[in-house]
């Protein structure tokens, strides 16, 4: 897609120096994450006396959780493609799909937490449910604060329309989706299916 003066105008150079600011920041949070990763794989096999990965996980409930944020961030990359061209109805729209699968994503974690502890799989029975706990209450945290974050860009974006301000701003926000997005599928991959082998 050819970038026209209009779409040019959205992204000025300071808008430009904070997307790329954001980049170290999203670099920070790989940290972050490397690190919830490496404390993770060091006891995923230290159990105790509580259940482990392959009694505990059950793999159907958490495609479905997949499925919605890989949808999410797949609408959030049609907002973005609105925005840029200054649609400001078709961007709130895919906006707002994306707010609420990210919503349901949470429900569904906080429903999947609510059943583990339920059956006695608590943050406390042993250092893999210590660190897996952790590890997926971190990532869905950051996926709440996108759902505010989004939530209060559309608030000024129905307010103001599509300008210099808002645009980047909205496209930071998008990267942040994208990166959360992505984590989910290493912790998937990682926790749930080598877990479940």
């Amino acid at each position: 897609m050819e970038t026209t003066s209009e779409q040019k105008q959205l992204y000025n150079k300071q808008a430009q120096m904070n997307i790329l600011a954001f980049w170290f920041l999203i670099g920070a949070e790989v940290v972050v994450f490397g690190c919830l990763f490496g404390i993770y794989l060091a006891v995923k096999t230290l159990t105790s006396d509580g259940p482990g990965p392959n009694e505990l996980f059950k793999l159907n409930e958490i495609m479905l959780s997949t499925v919605i944020l890989l949808t999410s961030s797949f609408t959030c990359a049609l907002a973005i493609y609105f925005l840029n061209l200054s649609r400001k109805t078709w961007t709130l729209l895919f906006f707002l799909i994306t707010i609420i699968l990210g919503l349901a994503f949470v429900g569904l974690e906080i429903r999947e937490f609510t059943l583990y502890v339920k059956e006695g799989a608590t943050i406390s029975t042993s250092a893999f449910l210590g660190a897996f706990y952790m590890l997926l209450g971190t990532h869905g945290f950051h996926v709440l604060l996108g759902v505010i974050w989004i939530t209060l860009l559309l608030v000024q974006l129905s307010l103001r329309g599509i300008n210099q301000e808002i645009a980047p701003k909205l496209f930071i926000a998008s990267l942040y989706w994208h990166f959360i997005d992505v984590i989910w599928v290493m912790i998937f991959t990682v926790v749930y299916l080598i877990g479940k082998v």
